[in-house]
Protein backbone atom coordinates (compact mmCIF):
# COMPACT_ATOMS: atom_id res chain seq x y z
CA UNK A 1 0.00 0.00 0.00
CA UNK A 2 1.24 3.55 -0.92
CA UNK A 3 0.19 6.49 1.29
CA UNK A 4 -0.05 10.00 -0.33
CA UNK A 5 0.20 12.69 1.81
CA UNK A 6 -1.83 15.95 1.33
CA UNK A 7 -1.57 19.17 3.43
CA UNK A 8 -4.37 21.47 4.50
CA UNK A 9 -4.08 24.44 2.82
CA UNK A 10 -3.49 27.84 5.14
CA UNK A 11 -3.88 30.02 2.05
CA UNK A 12 -7.57 28.53 1.38
CA UNK A 13 -10.05 30.29 1.95
CA UNK A 14 -13.19 28.68 4.25
CA UNK A 15 -16.31 27.95 2.62
CA UNK A 16 -19.26 27.91 4.22
CA UNK A 17 -21.06 24.92 2.97
CA UNK A 18 -25.68 24.93 3.76
CA UNK A 19 -25.82 22.83 6.82
CA UNK A 20 -29.42 21.72 7.47
CA UNK A 21 -29.45 20.50 11.29
CA UNK A 22 -32.17 18.11 11.20
CA UNK A 23 -30.79 14.47 10.36
CA UNK A 24 -31.56 12.36 7.57
CA UNK A 25 -33.86 9.02 8.04
CA UNK A 26 -31.76 5.97 7.11
CA UNK A 27 -34.43 3.95 8.37
CA UNK A 28 -38.16 5.08 6.87
CA UNK A 29 -38.28 8.39 5.23
CA UNK A 30 -39.15 11.24 7.35
CA UNK A 31 -40.64 14.73 6.83
CA UNK A 32 -37.90 17.29 5.36
CA UNK A 33 -38.10 21.03 7.00
CA UNK A 34 -37.89 23.64 3.91
CA UNK A 35 -34.98 25.38 6.18
CA UNK A 36 -31.59 26.12 6.48
CA UNK A 37 -30.49 26.23 10.04
CA UNK A 38 -26.26 27.00 9.81
CA UNK A 39 -23.62 26.96 7.41
CA UNK A 40 -21.31 24.34 8.26
CA UNK A 41 -17.45 24.73 7.31
CA UNK A 42 -15.57 21.42 6.83
CA UNK A 43 -12.23 22.63 8.12
CA UNK A 44 -13.91 23.44 11.18
CA UNK A 45 -15.89 19.82 11.81
CA UNK A 46 -12.64 17.56 10.30
CA UNK A 47 -9.63 19.83 11.76
CA UNK A 48 -9.48 20.41 15.46
CA UNK A 49 -5.31 20.98 15.35
CA UNK A 50 -4.27 22.19 12.17
CA UNK A 51 -0.96 22.38 12.94
CA UNK A 52 -0.28 18.64 13.59
CA UNK A 53 -3.44 17.58 10.93
CA UNK A 54 -2.57 16.14 7.86
CA UNK A 55 -4.46 14.54 4.75
CA UNK A 56 -3.92 11.18 3.50
CA UNK A 57 -5.04 9.13 0.37
CA UNK A 58 -5.58 5.41 0.85
CA UNK A 59 -4.15 3.07 -2.01
CA UNK A 60 -5.21 -0.59 -1.34
CA UNK A 61 -7.96 -2.56 0.14
CA UNK A 62 -6.42 -3.71 3.50
CA UNK A 63 -9.02 -1.36 5.86
CA UNK A 64 -12.02 -2.21 3.98
CA UNK A 65 -13.68 -4.19 6.75
CA UNK A 66 -13.66 -0.71 8.89
CA UNK A 67 -15.39 1.00 5.83
CA UNK A 68 -12.25 2.52 4.64
CA UNK A 69 -11.61 1.88 1.20
CA UNK A 70 -9.04 2.80 -2.26
CA UNK A 71 -9.07 6.61 -2.33
CA UNK A 72 -10.59 7.52 0.51
CA UNK A 73 -9.03 10.85 2.41
CA UNK A 74 -7.81 10.18 6.03
CA UNK A 75 -7.96 12.99 8.53
CA UNK A 76 -4.95 12.04 10.60
CA UNK A 77 -3.75 14.29 13.78
CA UNK A 78 -0.13 13.69 14.49
CA UNK A 79 -0.24 15.39 18.24
CA UNK A 80 -2.60 12.67 19.47
CA UNK A 81 -1.13 9.83 21.41
CA UNK A 82 -1.68 6.51 19.90
CA UNK A 83 -4.07 4.25 22.22
CA UNK A 84 -5.60 0.55 21.97
CA UNK A 85 -7.74 0.02 19.03
CA UNK A 86 -7.03 3.52 17.11
CA UNK A 87 -6.56 3.57 13.59
CA UNK A 88 -2.92 4.90 12.60
CA UNK A 89 -0.38 5.85 9.93
CA UNK A 90 2.31 4.03 10.92
CA UNK A 91 5.96 3.57 9.38
CA UNK A 92 7.36 0.09 9.53
CA UNK A 93 10.75 -0.39 8.29
CA UNK A 94 10.58 2.92 5.84
CA UNK A 95 7.01 1.95 4.20
CA UNK A 96 3.74 3.70 5.76
CA UNK A 97 0.62 1.53 6.07
CA UNK A 98 -2.86 2.34 7.71
CA UNK A 99 -3.88 0.13 10.79
CA UNK A 100 -5.61 -0.87 13.45
CA UNK A 101 -2.72 -0.27 16.27
CA UNK A 102 -3.39 -3.38 18.93
CA UNK A 103 -1.34 -3.21 22.37
CA UNK A 104 -2.39 -6.41 23.96
CA UNK A 105 0.10 -8.25 22.83
CA UNK A 106 3.62 -8.64 23.72
CA UNK A 107 4.99 -6.31 20.94
CA UNK A 108 2.62 -4.26 19.27
CA UNK A 109 0.56 -5.09 16.49
CA UNK A 110 -0.80 -3.74 13.62
CA UNK A 111 -4.24 -4.99 12.23
CA UNK A 112 -5.54 -4.86 8.98
CA UNK A 113 -9.20 -4.70 8.47
CA UNK A 114 -9.43 -7.44 5.89
CA UNK A 115 -9.10 -11.23 6.51
CA UNK A 116 -6.76 -11.51 3.12
CA UNK A 117 -4.10 -9.35 4.95
CA UNK A 118 -1.44 -10.95 7.54
CA UNK A 119 -1.38 -9.00 10.78
CA UNK A 120 2.06 -7.00 11.26
CA UNK A 121 3.96 -7.90 14.72
CA UNK A 122 6.24 -5.05 15.57
CA UNK A 123 9.21 -6.92 16.77
CA UNK A 124 12.64 -4.77 18.44
CA UNK A 125 14.36 -5.68 14.94
CA UNK A 126 11.76 -3.52 13.22
CA UNK A 127 12.35 0.56 12.45
CA UNK A 128 8.53 1.21 13.85
CA UNK A 129 6.74 4.52 14.32
CA UNK A 130 2.96 6.04 14.48
CA UNK A 131 3.01 8.98 12.50
CA UNK A 132 -0.79 9.88 13.46
CA UNK A 133 -3.71 8.96 14.46
CA UNK A 134 -6.57 8.80 12.47
CA UNK A 135 -9.38 10.97 13.19
CA UNK A 136 -11.47 11.38 10.23
CA UNK A 137 -12.41 10.22 6.35
CA UNK A 138 -13.34 12.37 3.48
CA UNK A 139 -14.95 10.00 0.34
CA UNK A 140 -16.29 11.23 -2.97
CA UNK A 141 -19.23 9.06 -3.85
CA UNK A 142 -19.06 10.24 -7.70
Amino acid sequence: MSIKFISPSENQENIQVPYYADKVSAGFPSPAEDYMEQTLDLNELMISRPNSTFFVRVDGDSMIEAGIFNNDILVVDRSLEPRNYDIIIANVNGEFCVKVLDLNQRYPRLVPQNRNYPIITVTPEMTFNVFGVVTGMVRKFK
